[in-house]
């Protein structure tokens, strides 16, 4: 099952597939931007909190240990409605972050996620995402949660903050 499916070798939307061998889920964006400033994206709080989700949502962190062995709780609120994720980060590295992501909903589903960052020169970079989840009916359950347009969305305003030069680049 694809829920969207680029053609293209480059992904100026993101991709988003349904493994059909695993209950897991691939993203696939390019970016223009380095891995470093992506990372720092998915890592400080801040940043973080302006870009992920729908438009239609605002995001408050309650708790963000960026950090090997850290975690996280960010909240989500739309017209007095709150929906609550919480997670572990086993490990952040240059470029790669593994984070266990749950919504409080539903805390017994509980997905493992990498994501990667891989320098595409000229400043950009593809981001692959995998969340492996525990059964078929919960990765299909993610998948029929609107999870694509926070995704569109939100890569969207992380492409604007990349452009606004919101995101510092460490390397230059």
């Amino acid at each position: 099952m694809t829920t969207t499916q680029n053609p293209d070798t480059r992904y100026p939307e993101a991709a988003i597939e349904a493994d059909p061998r695993v209950p897991a889920v691939h993203i696939w964006r390019d970016f223009a931007g380095t891995p470093e400033q992506l990372k720092r994206a998915h890592t400080d709080p801040e940043l973080f909190r302006q870009w992920v989700g729908p438009d239609s949502l605002t995001t408050r962190i309650d708790h963000w240990d960026c950090r090997t062995l850290g975690s996280y709780r960010y909240v989500a609120e739309r017209d007095g409605e709150e929906f609550a994720f919480r997670g572990t980060f086993p490990h952040i590295g240059d470029v790669k972050i593994v984070q266990t992501f749950t919504w409080e909903g539903m805390p017994e589903a509980i997905a493992l996620e990498t994501v990667t960052f891989e320098d595409l020169g000229e400043g950009r970079t593809r981001l692959h995402a995998f969340s492996l989840c525990d059964s078929f009916e919960a990765r299909d359950g993610m998948l029929s949660s609107g999870m694509e347009i926070g995704i569109h969305e939100g890569y969207a305003k992380l492409d604007t903050l990349l452009s606004d030069a919101v995101i510092a680049d460490d390397a230059r």
